[in-house]
């Protein structure tokens, strides 16, 4: 007989843990053990039967790993918060005396200040797991970066946020890492690539944030402090990977003016250099690096060349280097019907060159910080921007000569509303333009603009982001457009199903039909005399005898048609026939009240024709598709006949979306047109 186990000593019982056992067991306060699980990576757990993992009768709600709450026990930050409530209590003490200056030399001087580089070094062993884990860190670090000093966030905490974005922003930079950005509804998103890693994070717009009180900012504190960490590190160790001394300099009176990004002052060997190196180490041996040849030595050798006919092997070897260059390949389908493959990113060279020969202007209505990141980041070297921006610019003189593209958000705007030219500083470094004017050779473009630049690999056309211009779609990046969904690149002649546009033209027509026959029957209905006298000359053109002869020809066509459908078939077109008929006298009894002549020419009964003949054949179609289906789903199984309705209601819910979304398209393209 085996031995009887005894109830909560194995399985979820002894696995799993109630936070309450958890405190007591640490023998710490319930908010120091929320900082010690955001630091150490511990989160709650959900256990298979929170009855059996339950040891008391009353339902518990927060479990966590027995052997997490053991790991914790070792921890030196528990020593840390003994040590921070011992000297609470002493200032608590000192205050309660009295004595003031005892309290603040306590806090000042045996506070224990707490070290989390351990903590780093334990849940980050290799420096690919910090850049993994780096999203929202970042994201985190920019919201703080960007919030106002309260009693929550104490400005040495923004200061702090501050510091760290703009160096990580500095690294993008130099190394030209950014790769991708969009505008969305939440703020920025910025995609960058670090040794291979995809980072993503998001930076909120610059408004006047107002913090609310149903926040618990000690948790984002909390996260805070363990994020600034892992940034610092991760921050250390990409500026030694490049040859850069870590931390940059910082100018307080700069940043103080508004330079931020301008505010550091890079020192070390430059990135260039050092891939100029690595380049060179990578170039074969039988090649001359350092020796230098002259025209005359050059052109000599070249006729010796020629002369021995040795010019053929010269070819194959320049060939052969063209060939090892650094472009990146494209990858094409073999087949129309193949999937797209996704195609690789920018390679560096590519993404630094893109703005790198122009020179651009931000005006004051734009937002300098993320044109100036992305700008900068693209290769881009002379900014300048007004001088309400801040310090740092390239050039403050809106008139320079040397500025190639000007960023402009304000739509245009008539002679008469436009204020008067400001005076210009005694320098003459502000000269400002008259603002609604142009300077010749200058592009104007809007923001987004660089935006869908960065997007594409490519500049695009800048006369499409003009001043004031409708600006085209700015969609996501990172979504693909899918196989039978809709697609806004692309035009709605590749996307539209079989006869769907000519049915929408149909549509269209019938519905403005009606509208115009309403407009003229309420017309009628004002002026009763000239109401009557068109009722009687359209009875007079014969309506219920055109009506007759639609009928009539429609039944003849019918005959010649035919191919030698089912009965079913038969009957159906027949009753299709006759609702098309009623519809058809509807109209133009409605046509003779309005003193409309609805069909009393052949064009209309043709229209006709041509809309019941293509009206049959989709029906026809959809019918024998639809029978075909249904006699395969008879020698299916159970189970993949079940998953085949699944993927059938997700496909027809995915083709009436985009059946939406090219209607609403085909709407606004033609009331454009008008």
């Amino acid at each position: 007989m085996g031995k009887i186990k005894k109830k909560g000593v194995s399985g979820q019982a002894k696995n799993y843990i109630t936070r309450t056992q958890a405190v007591r067991k640490l023998q710490i306060s319930l908010p120091d053990f929320r900082r010690l699980c955001i630091f150490k990576g511990i989160y709650p757990r959900e256990p298979r039967s929170k009855k059996k993992a339950s040891k008391t009768s009353t339902p518990n709600t927060t479990f966590y790993y027995a052997k997490d709450i053991q790991y914790l026990l070792h921890e030196p930050l528990l020593r840390k918060f003994r040590e921070q409530k011992a000297v609470t209590k002493k200032i608590a003490r000192s205050l309660g005396r009295g004595e003031v200056g005892d309290a603040a030399r306590l806090e000042k001087n045996h506070a224990p200040k707490l070290t989390l580089d351990h903590v780093i070094k334990e849940r980050y062993p290799t420096f690919i797991d910090a850049l993994r884990d780096l999203d929202d860190a970042l994201s985190l670090l920019f919201l703080f970066a960007n919030l106002p000093s309260t009693n929550h966030v104490p400005p040495k905490t923004i200061a702090l946020c501050q510091r760290l974005c703009h160096e990580f922003q500095h690294y993008l930079i130099t190394t030209n890492s950014l790769r991708k950005s969009f505008l969305s509804i939440k703020g920025i998103y910025y995609q960058a690539t670090i040794q291979g890693q995809d980072i993503m994070w998001l930076v909120p717009y610059r408004f006047v944030q107002r913090v609310n009180g149903d926040v618990d900012y000690r948790i984002m504190a909390t996260f805070v402090d363990f994020y600034t960490t892992l940034l610092g590190f991760v921050n250390f160790r990409l500026y030694s990977t490049i040859g850069l001394r870590y931390p940059p300099k910082f100018d307080t009176r700069s940043d103080e003016n508004g330079a931020e990004l301008a505010a550091f002052t890079l020192e070390g060997h430059a990135v260039g250099d050092a891939l100029k190196a690595i380049e060179a180490n990578n170039k074969p041996k039988n090649v001359s690096q350092n020796k230098e040849v002259s025209s005359e030595v050059q052109a000599k050798v070249d006729k010796v060349i020629e002369a021995a006919g040795l010019d053929q092997t010269n070819d194959r070897t320049l060939d052969t280097a063209e060939e090892n260059t650094d472009a990146i390949d494209k990858f094409e389908p073999t087949a129309p019907e193949a999937d797209t493959l996704p195609q690789p990113d920018l390679s560096r060279d590519s993404a630094g060159s893109l703005f790198a020969p122009y020179t651009f202007y931000i005006s004051r209505e734009a937002p300098k910080a993320p044109l100036e990141f992305i700008l900068r980041s693209f290769g881009c070297k002379r900014i300048g921007w007004d001088t309400v921006l801040g310090d740092g610019a390239f050039t403050h003189n809106e008139a320079d000569t040397r500025i190639t593209h000007q960023v402009v958000d304000r739509p245009a705007l008539p002679e008469s509303s436009l204020p008067s030219v400001p005076a210009a500083s005694d320098d003459g470094d502000g000269q400002r333009v008259k603002p609604g004017t142009r300077i010749p050779g200058r592009t104007y473009i809007q923001p987004q603009w660089i935006w869908d630049c960065i997007n594409e690999g490519k500049l695009l056309r800048p006369d499409l982001y003009a001043p004031g211009a409708t600006l085209p779609p700015h969609l996501s990046p990172w979504v693909k457009p899918t196989k039978g969904g809709y697609d806004p690149r692309a035009s709605l002649a590749e996307q539209e199903e079989e006869d769907e546009a000519e049915m929408a033209a149909e549509e269209d027509s019938d519905e403005e039909m009606e509208e115009v026959a309403g407009d003229k029957k309420a017309n009628a209905e004002e002026s009763g005399s000239e109401v009557e006298g068109d009722e009687d000359d359209g009875s007079a053109n014969g309506g219920m005898d055109v009506a007759g002869t639609d009928e009539d020809e429609s039944e003849s066509e019918e005959d010649d048609d035919f191919g030698g459908f089912d009965d079913d078939e038969a009957a159906s077109e027949s009753e299709d026939e006759e609702e098309s008929a009623r519809t058809q006298h509807q109209k133009e009894l409605e046509a003779e009240a309005a003193g409309l002549p609805f069909s009393s020419n052949g064009v209309a009964d043709e229209s006709t024709k041509k809309k019941n003949s293509q009206a049959k054949k989709i029906a026809s179609k959809k019918r024998k598709e639809e029978e075909e289906l249904e006699r395969q789903k008879m020698m299916m199984s159970r189970k993949k006949r079940k998953l085949l309705e699944k993927m059938m209601y997700s496909n027809k819910k995915q083709s009436e979306e985009a059946a939406k979304l090219r209607s609403k398209r085909r709407k606004i393209e033609k009331a454009g047109q008008k």
